[in-house]
């Protein structure tokens, strides 16, 4: 079962791959490559990233700069026609990409007077596989997950941006006498980083309650749903999350047996992060599975 499911997954993100290389010219939307690989765009560009060791966004930017050095090396077109066809709205912004990926200017790429082309700096091929084995192994359990309901505060911006969210929250639900040793702190992540600009980044800041609390002013109640989970354990400062959840989609998943579900990932944080050291921090990674 887990070698079928990895077979799957494999499967899935190669069609993506062969749809990218055969429109690069065309519009290449999220969900459009989600609706190919049969993920959510939520969970499709984690497990992308996971298996072919960059972002979606990042590896279509990049084959359609390599594109363009033949261009430049091989033809007469001006650098603004070649940044066009890059899908690049200016020379400038061109140019800057250009140099940054190779150390040079478009212009400077164009064929020597020998006739030879300039070759490209080895670069690493996009490669079904984990890129992340190794280091610490991470703990993930399998399971059955009720329903929790959570008083919240949405946060709109950068996740590090957080703190004033849970800072309102946590006073608000102090002074009604919700917290308490049963009270879990839920974080929500809707967005990845690396496919939303930090200005829309949502992400929901909650506490667990009882089914009497109420919505109030910013404070909102919800119900997060159960099912099955897996359950990975994050030990150290909240900005290993992000490699947390590459390692979780690029070797777990697909080696697994089971098939990432649709809702979102959420995340519960077992001690104060204002009491404890950024390395003893423990987090557990909430990712829904289809039953």
């Amino acid at each position: 079962m887990k070698n079928e499911t990895e077979r799957i997954y494999r499967q899935r993100i190669l069609e993506v791959l062969v749809h990218i290389q055969s429109r690069l010219d065309e519009p290449l939307p999220l969900e459009e490559l989600a609706g190919i690989a049969c993920f959510s765009p939520f969970h499709f560009h984690r497990i992308f990233k996971g298996l072919v060791g960059e972002p979606v966004g990042e590896h279509i930017r990049r084959l359609r700069l390599e594109r363009a050095t033949h261009a430049l090396a091989n033809s007469r077109r001006s650098v603004l026609d070649v940044a066009l066809e890059a899908g690049f709205e200016t020379h400038e912004s061109f140019s800057r990409a250009f140099r940054k990926m190779f150390g040079r200017s478009p212009s400077s790429w164009r064929r020597r007077p020998d006739g030879s082309s300039p070759a490209l700096p080895p670069r690493p091929s996009p490669i079904l596989k984990p890129k992340l084995k190794g280091g610490t192994r991470m703990k993930i359990r399998i399971e059955k997950v009720p329903p929790r309901q959570v008083a919240f505060i949405r946060h709109i911006g950068p996740y590090e941006e957080c703190g004033a969210a849970w800072e309102r929250l946590c006073a608000w639900a102090g002074r009604r006498g919700l917290l308490g040793p049963e009270t879990a702190a839920v974080g929500v992540s809707y967005d990845d980083p690396d496919v939303t600009p930090p200005a829309k980044i949502r992400y929901d800041a909650c506490v667990t309650v009882g089914e009497d609390v109420e919505p109030e002013g910013e404070i909102g109640v919800r119900t997060l749903p159960g099912g099955e989970f897996a359950i990975a354990e994050h030990r150290g400062p909240y900005s290993g999350l992000k490699d947390a959840y590459s390692r979780i989609y690029g070797e777990w998943a697909p080696t697994s047996g089971r098939m990432v579900g649709n809702a979102p990932c959420y995340e519960v944080y077992l001690n104060d992060p204002a009491r404890t050291p950024p390395e003893r921090l423990l987090t557990e990674i909430y990712v829904p599975l289809e039953e």
